[in-house]
């Protein structure tokens, strides 16, 4: 029986393992938080998930603490900056660009535990700072789109404020208590109308 040789690689040699860059290790980071909190932000097992060792964690950060410092960014990136470009460029009516991002985001999150573990290790300082930063990101966009539908914009900071703490609150409990929050579209549609009284987007 002949031992089948790859045409390609007559030879039989191992193709090159796929060097990892930077963002690899905090896109793995950030699911390793996901999981199981801060603590499961861990360089050894990190290494392990990734199929590679400790040389190439030490080839990008200095230590943990920078790995964690750029996982944050890149949360910020692919959960905040990303989200509002492409909405930006999908819905160019801001109540439906409101009333998308409310039920994508709060659908997500209830999927998705990485943002309640990140509220739970709020302790950490630099998790404080990156949830600071994305948590005023996101109520200044919000209430931005209020008042591109018409209202003040203290009222719209404070309809921008009710409807991220809305979304946060939302998060927690689909995860803590799954059961006390509705999670079909229809509810998540209500909420949006409710937030939109009084605006010109409001047929009422």
């Amino acid at each position: 029986m002949h031992e089948h040789r790859d045409p390609q690689n007559p030879e039989g040699r191992r193709s090159p393992r796929k060097r990892l860059t930077a963002e690899d290790w905090a896109d793995a980071a950030l699911a390793a938080l996901a999981e199981r909190g801060l603590a499961g932000v861990a360089v050894e097992p990190l290494a392990a998930r990734l199929g590679t060792t400790k040389g190439s964690f030490y080839w990008h950060f200095a230590n943990r603490d920078a790995l964690v410092s750029a996982a944050l960014a890149r949360w910020e990136e692919l959960a905040t900056e990303r989200v509002i470009t492409a909405m930006e460029a999908a819905e160019p009516d801001a109540a439906a660009r409101l009333g998308a991002l409310l039920r994508a985001a709060t659908v997500s999150a209830a999927e998705n535990p990485l943002e309640v573990r990140l509220l739970a290790a709020s302790d950490h300082p630099e998790v404080a700072a990156a949830l600071a930063r994305v948590s005023e990101r996101r109520i200044g966009y919000l209430a931005h789109l209020f008042e591109l539908l018409g209202f003040p914009p203290a009222e719209a900071r404070r309809r921008g404020v009710l409807a991220y703490t809305s979304y946060v609150g939302h998060a927690q409990l689909a995860h803590a208590a799954p059961d006390s929050v509705p999670a079909d579209p229809a509810y998540l549609a209500t909420v949006t109308d409710a937030l939109l009284k009084g605006s010109a987007a409001d047929p009422r």
